[in-house]
């Protein structure tokens, strides 16, 4: 087929340099053109000019080929000499949306240096600000968990002293541990009135319980999601009427940073459906200027898991315009640096044992077959080795290959199961920015980690060895101090280093490093592909979306601990400005 493909554009090619010269020729109209450095993310290709029109590339090339679309009225913008021009970029898997309704929200923000003393401060703040607001609920995010745990974990009970009659939740800044006071767990069901403890387990989390056998206000993983989504009155906090502004201050932010299509890691997260009919909004008033992906995802412990699935599917119907609302979203496992990951040979801290599991292989199997019957990809959270090959053996059992299903984070990846990925198009959802990490974390990491994950953490040149698609994330806010932006991403992903406390870090697995071309595939084409765009964005070539950024130096030339420092000028967006610095 591509051997008559490419004789047919022969063919036609010969057609039209016979064509008798009083023919008439092709229009060579173009709205803006652009000179300088042209990263295609096409084979790598460079080019020196590229014209735009309606919002398309018309011409990619060299400077003396696109002369033909500079006409009266055309916008010229010579890049030359300033820095690289690259395609928009991909952000792949984040959490924006529930980032920046927190701030509407307005709850405690604590960083990771926050100790529990400061931490309490914040509490009681919070508490006055909700009293004086007549709110019945306050919901906050960002606090370490390895911290507290060396510092003393608050309870429930200290948490009452400061907040006995609004319901509270801190989610951890990892996302999968949170702290709740007492009202909030009567709110979930997990206590009555008296003390009584109603529910002690939850599948695929752990209340944690103190001494006295009733909970200490810890949870972890899906515990956590349970007692948030139930215990904290969202619609009161934040309504839906807000759930565009918090969409489009996502978007500002990104688009700052050079993104131009961002994927949720969860658009459900307050149980309701707000951010698809906030975007659905936004997108309608012409205002969303930036691909927005949306996952519904549901617990391990939902009461059906049938209903969840026409949950999901009632949302493909937000899918129009800019909005693809066609995903799934699962959480295998925890997080390998907390002991919640799933892993093939057991913690070296015997109480973490092998992690936990949210699914079983058969279930995710399942729910990934039907979700792609009905044109939905599954989108899953996996970071233990045996989360990872838990979630491919489904994905193989599910065939579906043409839906795309994504591992994200992969911390850790059977080798078998990087060519398998491959054959079986299953995208893995890199963490190229924690590739990095600082020192005294990567020590403290080692002695936790399964021996044979010691000295190891995101892979990402396995995954191109393996011709594997790899896109980039950064997890926001769930960061820990590393950058979010795709400059910062790309230093680490070249260098194995982030810059920590003023300071480079050491290299912590050099072998799976990656060149400065293969990060910024990953961040661009590849993230078109997980998308399933890349036939129309994604890259700098004609008949693609003009979606591009002006970067202020040259990220493939720059000293390569300078990439991180690189600020985007502009960024356009189906040919239109829509952020300038």
């Amino acid at each position: 087929m591509r051997k008559l493909f490419l004789a047919f554009i022969a063919i036609a090619a010969v057609a039209l340099v016979g064509c008798k010269k009083d023919e008439p020729q092709p229009k060579k109209d173009a709205n803006l053109v652009v000179y300088g450095k042209i990263y295609t993310a096409e084979n790598n290709a460079i080019a020196q000019a590229m014209a735009v029109q309606d919002g398309k590339f018309v011409y990619v090339g060299d400077t003396a080929g696109v002369r033909q679309y500079i006409k009266e009225g055309v916008k010229i913008i010579d890049y030359r000499g300033k820095g690289i021009i690259i395609p928009g970029c991909y952000e792949s898997h984040a959490h924006y949306l529930n980032a920046k309704s927190m701030d509407i929200m307005g709850g405690p923000a604590p960083k990771m240096d926050t100790d529990v003393k400061q931490f309490m401060e914040m509490i009681k703040t919070a508490y006055s600000q909700a009293k004086a607001a007549g709110k019945s609920s306050i919901y906050g995010f960002g606090w370490m968990y390895q911290f507290f745990e060396s510092l003393g974990m608050p309870t429930r009970q200290q948490l009452d002293s400061i907040c006995p009659d609004v319901a509270l939740f801190v989610t951890d800044s990892e996302g999968h541990k949170g702290l709740a006071n007492t009202l909030c767990l009567q709110n979930a069901g997990i206590m009555d009135k008296d003390g009584k403890v109603l529910i002690s387990t939850i599948r695929g989390g752990e209340i944690c319980m103190g001494a006295d056998s009733t909970p200490n206000g810890l949870l972890k993983e899906q515990a956590g999601t349970y007692v948030r989504t139930r215990g904290i009155n969202f619609s009161e906090i934040f309504p839906a009427s807000l759930a565009s502004t918090a969409v489009d201050l996502s978007q500002q932010q990104m688009l700052a940073q050079g993104y131009v299509s961002y994927m949720d890691g969860w658009s459900n997260i307050y149980g309701t459906n707000a951010f698809y009919e906030g975007a659905k909004a936004l997108d309608k008033a012409g205002n969303l200027h930036m691909l927005l992906g949306l996952s519904y995802e549901f617990e391990s412990s939902c009461e059906s898991v049938e209903n969840e699935l026409e949950k999901a599917k009632q949302t493909k119907a937000y899918t129009s315009g800019h909005i693809y609302a066609n995903y799934v979203k699962l959480f295998i496992d925890g997080t390998v640096e907390s002991g919640t990951g799933l892993t093939m040979e057991p913690y070296q801290v015997t109480e973490f044992g092998h992690g936990m599991a949210n699914w079983e292989e058969d279930e995710v199997a399942t729910i990934s077959r039907i979700a792609n019957e009905n044109g939905m990809t599954m989108h899953i959270h996996t970071m233990g080795d045996a989360a990872v090959h838990r979630a491919v053996n489904a994905f193989v059992a599910s065939n579906h290959p043409e839906a795309r299903n994504t591992v994200v984070h992969t911390r850790n990846v059977p080798e078998e199961d990087f060519a398998r990925m491959a054959q079986n198009n299953i995208v893995a959802v890199g963490g190229m920015l924690w590739h990095g990490m600082p020192g005294e974390m990567a020590e403290m990491l080692n002695k936790v980690l399964p021996l044979n994950l010691r000295n190891k953490a995101y892979p990402m040149k396995s995954y191109f060895n393996a011709r594997t698609v790899m896109t980039s994330h950064c997890d926001f806010p769930a960061t820990s101090g590393s950058p979010t932006d795709p400059f910062g991403i790309m230093e680490i992903a070249v260098t194995g280093q982030l810059y920590f406390d003023g300071a480079l870090t050491p290299v912590f697995w050099k072998d799976e490093l990656i060149t400065r071309e293969q990060a910024l595939q990953a961040l661009t084409i590849n993230g078109a592909y997980q998308m399933h765009v890349e036939n129309e964005r994604g890259s700098i070539k004609v008949g693609k979306y003009a979606d591009f950024v002006l970067a202020d130096q040259d990220v493939l030339t720059c000293p390569v601990t300078d990439i991180h420092s690189t600020k985007v000028v502009s960024t356009y967006f189906e040919g239109k400005e829509v952020y300038k610095q």
